[in-house]
């Protein structure tokens, strides 16, 4: 498994320096992409996609960041793989300039496999596989293989010590794999003419551009499931449970890999929390500018009207069953303190609101208010105040009903109102801690690494998913399952090498417009002039 993830991110990481000339000289082989994906089995969570020239392959010659992602080992694997099979005589034209889909699996033996999906080059010959099992190959062993009914060969690497499954699925359309059990489910697979996996990109979209990635959001939970050792684990919970598709397009960088595209919520699925944000206008947000220094990760949530999302979250609650519970909390509230809660927060609360996850697992709430002076009294009243500033909530769940899901993990937590701010903190360690924070700016807007990466972000969402590698890299050792993060944490092999990840949602026409970004970790100024030249 580990190396098959390592054959997808040194994939997924050449595309950043493909030269424009290599771009220009892309053809249409995207034009049947459809024909192509169908035959991905669906319990596929991500597709990528690319165009197997020689052109690609060139770049993973003497380039640091390729090394930082999959090291030296891997990528000679992966050379060897390319060198001995497909650069053989016999072989080198049968997938040349076609487009290979690389998905991503969650299988039943709890890790994630690879599948290698591509159709034969238009003039190819396809007995060629035969044609090559005849011959001795040095370092290979071709031999045939049939798998539920489907022509194929089992294809040893002497120098890997592994095998290699690859199959004619369906009209010349070959998928392969390490696994030979995801094999055969591609063999097996019979797809739903009436629904697509993915969503698809236009056949002009698909052929002028440099790589996508396609995401089927409903099958990140069970990947995430066989990555992390608890299944529940909130890192991006409300990203995982989107009923939709994404398709999305690279963007030429040096330093980063960044994919803009759109994500389609599926109609006719249960909705989920951020289908609420797909109805607002986006903004320009500002939340970020006082999130801590020590923020591992963090979910912004930005509405231009607060009246039609707070409403919009009632039906939600309503729809979900949770009509009672909610109406029996606030009028309780009434019956105690005399306080319509509810009323007064909805007139009051801003346009934004966070929760942020710091590298010590403090978590702390963040939202927006009109005036926080005229807040002040109305939760004054409905909790036990520790001091004149701070407070311990008496109602459980009142984030939660107040803001919705994103919230759920505060129960009965401290609050305190800074300036125009109102905080929740699951303890009174973690609220002065925010409060340091705040009152001696240390921020991470602070520090340059930061609005490197912010420049490269849209100014404007309703949601963005955030994470600080470093800062999160203890929390991830606590949370991955030994092998997940032997690969994480590897100095070949290592996120370390990247500063930070987001994934930013804006609405538009009751989707999104969706944007990816993955930013390398500035190089380092007492490298050697050889270091810096590669880094760039």
């Amino acid at each position: 498994m580990r190396r098959l993830i390592l054959f997808t991110l040194v994939l997924v990481a050449a595309t950043v320096f493909v030269t424009v000339k290599y771009f220009k000289s892309l053809n249409t082989s995207g034009v049947h992409a459809a024909n192509v994906m169908r035959t991905i089995p669906d319990s596929a969570a991500a597709v990528f996609e690319f165009t197997n020239d020689k052109g690609f392959y060139d770049i993973f010659n003497d380039n640091s960041l390729l090394g930082s992602l999959a090291g030296d080992q891997n990528i000679a694997d992966l050379d060897t793989v390319r060198k001995a099979l497909l650069s053989h005589p016999v072989l080198q034209s049968v997938f040349d300039a076609s487009n290979v889909y690389i998905s991503l699996h969650p299988t039943t033996d709890n890790e994630p496999d690879l599948l290698l999906t591509a159709a034969l080059n238009k003039d190819a010959d396809p007995t060629a596989f035969d044609a090559a099992a005849r011959q001795k190959i040095p370092g290979l062993l071709i031999t045939p293989l049939t798998l539920a009914d489907k022509k194929g060969y089992t294809i040893y690497f002497t120098s890997l010590k592994k095998r290699f499954y690859l199959i004619n699925t369906e009209a010349n359309i070959y998928s392969s794999s390490f696994s030979k059990a995801l094999v055969e489910k591609a063999a097996r697979y019979r797809p739903d003419k009436d629904r697509h996996a993915f969503l698809l990109l236009p056949d002009q979209q698909n052929s002028n551009s440099l790589a996508n990635l396609y995401i089927n959001y409903a099958h990140l939970s069970p990947l995430f499931g066989q990555l992390f050792r608890d299944q529940n684990t909130d890192l991006f919970k409300s990203f995982r449970l989107l009923p939709a598709l994404a398709a999305l397009n690279l963007n030429y960088r040096t330093d980063a890999l960044m994919f803009n595209g759109y994500t389609n919520i599926e109609q006719g699925k249960p909705a989920s929390y951020l289908n609420l944000f797909s109805r607002q206008a986006p903004i320009e947000t500002h939340l970020k500018e006082i999130y801590p220094a020590t923020v591992a990760y963090s979910m912004d949530m930005a509405v231009a009207n607060p009246t039609t999302f707070l409403r919009d979250l009632t039906d939600f609650h309503d729809r979900a069953g949770l009509k009672k519970e909610r109406d029996t909390l606030f009028k309780r509230i009434k019956t105690e303190t005399g306080i319509n809660l509810r009323e007064e927060f909805n007139k009051l609360v801003g346009n934004e609101f966070a929760v942020v996850t710091t590298r010590y697992r403090e978590k702390f709430a963040l939202i927006t208010i009109k005036d926080g002076s005229d807040l002040r009294p109305f939760m004054t009243n409905v909790s036990t105040m520790v001091n004149d500033d701070v407070g311990e909530l008496n109602y459980n769940k009142l984030p939660y009903f107040l803001l919705g899901d994103a919230f759920n993990v505060f129960k009965r937590p401290y609050f305190r109102i800074v300036d125009n701010y109102l905080i929740f903190a699951n303890s009174l360690k973690e609220i002065n801690s925010y409060y340091d924070s705040y009152i001696n700016t240390k921020f991470l807007t602070k520090t340059a690494d930061y609005n490197r990466f912010d420049d490269l972000l849209a100014e404007k969402s309703n949601v963005a998913f955030f994470i600080n590698f470093k800062n999160a890299q203890l929390i991830l050792k606590n949370d991955l399952k030994p092998n997940t993060y032997k690969a994480y944490s590897s100095n070949k092999l290592s996120l370390k090498n990247f500063y930070a990840a987001s994934y930013q949602f804006t609405a538009a026409d009751n989707n999104f417009f969706t944007n990816f970004c993955i930013q390398k970790n500035p190089a380092d100024s007492a490298a050697s002039p050889k270091a810096l030249k590669n880094s760039q």
